[in-house]
């Protein structure tokens, strides 16, 4: 759940999730970053070079810095895959992860500012029609009028990111999975309600900075609310629906890992120190 600028220098760490070929695509992670964003905003001549730059500088410190962080994560993920989770201990993963998406945010946050202050009503017109296009295929994807086809959907994803870390799945898993993905709170109509605020939040943010000419500073700070309401949502009835769905999905995946079988977790642990291994090498070629 991330806005779309926001999640613009982010997009290419978050589609090269899992990929075998990490170490390529991470490399080629400044133009996959800029091609999403373009996508977004449409930027102009006088615009494009310095996302380009500024694209290029993100990367530049994320492999300095997070990627030996990252590494190090998922060393310490190697010494827990083997042994029984427990809800808390999910938490506390999904915690960390936050913390570094944090990390990345606030890095990218001037020269994003820097961006929004040049837009133009266009390029908002241009964002709404792509939000738009989105909605559309979260309809597809999330919303599908059959109620079997709805539930089937959501369990192939949940099977699928699990067979990510574990390898594949046999029949009784997949059917405990299918259990639980039903006692799940997630109402991907409600999500999508919550998406659509959030857009018109952001739409109405950005028209009201740049009919201000507001400076960078508090551009930034717009724009750390945005991030900050999409944690944690600024409507009471969603603020607390979140923090249901966090606590499940915490006991779901203590649930899931458990399923595992002891091979299916040493074929975890391996995967794991493959990531890790890509994420050291990644960080030393930036030495």
């Amino acid at each position: 759940m991330r806005t779309a600028i926001i999640g613009g220098l982010l997009a290419a760490l978050a589609l090269l999730a899992g990929c075998s070929a990490l170490r390529l695509g991470y490399n080629q992670g400044p133009d996959l970053a800029y091609w999403w964003l373009d996508r977004y905003v449409d930027f102009d001549e006088q615009q494009e070079p310095r996302a380009r730059e500024a694209i290029a500088a993100w990367f530049a410190w994320h492999r300095r810095t997070q990627l030996p962080d990252y590494a190090a994560l998922l060393e310490k993920a190697q010494g827990e895959i083997l042994d029984p989770a427990t809800p808390a201990q999910m938490c506390r993963w999904m915690d960390e992860l936050t913390l570094r998406l944090d990390r990345a945010f606030e890095q990218a946050l001037p020269p994003l500012a820097e961006t929004v202050r040049t837009m133009s009503p266009q390029q908002l017109a241009h964002l709404e029609e792509k939000y738009a296009k989105n909605n559309k295929e979260y309809r597809h994807d999330f919303l599908q009028p059959d109620a079997q086809e709805r539930r089937r959907a959501q369990v192939k994803r949940v099977s699928d990111r699990a067979e990510l870390l574990y390898g594949r799945l046999n029949d009784a898993q997949r059917e405990r999975i299918a259990q639980l993905t039903a006692d799940s709170p997630f109402d991907p109509e409600g999500w999508y309600v919550e998406r659509q605020r959030r857009q018109q939040d952001t739409l109405q943010t950005l028209r009201r900075l740049l009919a201000e000419h507001s400076g960078p500073a508090e551009t930034q700070a717009a724009l750390r609310r945005l991030y900050e309401q999409m944690l944690r949502s600024p409507r009471p009835e969603y603020r607390d629906y979140q923090q249901r769905l966090l606590q499940f999905n915490c006991a779901f995946a203590a649930d899931v890992h458990d399923l595992a079988t002891p091979l299916q977790r040493l074929h975890a642990r391996k995967r794991l120190r493959g990531w890790e291994d890509d994420v050291r090498a990644l960080a030393a070629q930036g030495r």
